[in-house]
C-alpha cells in the first residue's frame, strides 16, 4: 500500500511539473510577445507545439504571430513564406480542435492576408471562402464577440472596396463590445477579446 501512495505521488508530481513547465512556457512565449519581439514569441509558441501535441492553442499563437507579421511587407516571396509557414501551424491546431470558432476566424484572417497584399490577385477566390468561414463560425458560436467582430469587421471592408457605407455593420460591432464585456473564460490561454481595439473599430465605422 505504501508503494501504492508513493507511485501515486510520484506520477502526480510529474503530472504538476509538465503543466507548470507548459504553463511558464506559454506566458514566456506571451512576454515576449508583448515585447515586440515576434520571431522569439513564434519561436517559442513552436516549440510548446512540439512538446504539446495535443494542445491547440501553441500553434494557434504562432500561427497568429505569423499572419500578424505578413501585413505590411512588399516582398511576395516573403509573404508567402510566412503565411505558409503560419498555414502549417493552423492546420496543426485544427487537427487538434476540430470546428473550433477561434481557428476558423484565424483561418480568415490568414486569408486577409493575402488579399491585403493583392486584392485583384488573391481577393477573387478568398473573399468567398472568407464570407463561408464567418458564416461557419457564427453558426457554431454566434455570440462568440471575436467572430462577431471578426464578420463584422470583414463585412466593414467588403462594403468600403465597393464603395458603400459602414455604417450597417456598427450594431454589430457594439453587440460584440457588449458579447465581451460579458465574456467569461474558464480556459487557460484561450484567445482574450480585444475591447480598446473593438472600440477603435467602433468609431472608424460611425465616422
Amino acid at each position: 500500500m505504501k508503494k501504492i501512495t508513493i507511485i501515486i505521488a510520484i506520477l502526480f508530481a510529474t503530472t504538476l511539473s509538465a503543466q507548470t513547465k507548459y504553463q511558464k512556457g506559454m506566458q514566456q512565449a506571451f512576454s515576449l510577445w508583448e515585447q515586440k519581439k515576434m520571431t522569439e514569441a513564434s519561436q517559442l509558441f513552436e516549440r510548446i507545439s512540439n512538446a504539446e501535441p495535443a494542445k491547440w492553442l501553441p500553434p494557434y499563437y504562432a500561427a497568429t504571430i505569423e499572419i500578424i507579421g505578413s501585413f505590411g511587407l512588399k516582398d511576395e516571396a516573403l509573404l508567402k513564406a510566412k503565411l505558409t509557414k503560419a498555414q502549417k501551424f493552423l492546420d496543426i491546431a485544427k487537427s487538434n480542435s476540430k470546428e473550433n470558432p477561434e481557428i476558423i476566424i484565424t483561418q480568415a484572417f490568414l486569408n486577409l492576408g493575402y488579399i491585403a497584399f493583392d486584392g485583384q490577385k488573391y481577393g477573387m477566390t478568398l473573399s468567398g471562402k472568407n464570407a463561408q468561414l464567418y458564416a461557419k463560425a457564427l453558426q457554431i458560436a454566434p455570440k462568440n464577440p471575436r467572430v462577431v467582430l471578426g464578420n463584422a469587421e470583414w463585412n466593414m471592408g467588403s462594403a468600403r472596396f465597393f464603395g458603400k457605407s459602414t455604417k450597417p455593420y456598427c450594431d454589430e460591432i457594439k453587440r460584440a463590445i457588449k458579447l465581451g464585456k460579458e465574456e467569461k473564460i474558464d480556459i487557460e490561454f484561450y484567445p482574450k477579446f480585444m475591447l480598446e481595439r473593438a472600440q477603435e473599430v467602433l468609431k472608424q465605422c460611425e465616422n
